[in-house]
């Protein structure tokens, strides 16, 4: 093999690499965006768990009070 034939395969190789890198780099900004998305959608389900908590334990209290005041109905 020649030193030509040898630096043609070699080039070719660069060729195919930097082809493969610039497909990549051309998809970062769709990665970037869908990261955004998915931080917008992680907030807003940080917001939600939020509320739901504050139901769970509004319902919580209730379902204590209505257990002390049947508990003090049935001893009367």
């Amino acid at each position: 093999m020649s030193d030509k034939d040898y630096t043609a395969i070699l080039l070719e190789e660069l060729r195919d690499q930097n082809k493969a890198i610039l497909e990549f780099v051309g998809e970062i900004p769709a990665i970037k965006n869908d990261v955004a998305e998915l931080k917008d959608g992680v907030a807003e389900l940080k917001s939600d768990m939020k509320v739901i908590k504050a139901a769970v334990t509004d319902l919580s209290h209730q379902a204590s009070d209505l257990e002390h005041r049947v508990s003090q109905l049935e001893a009367a």
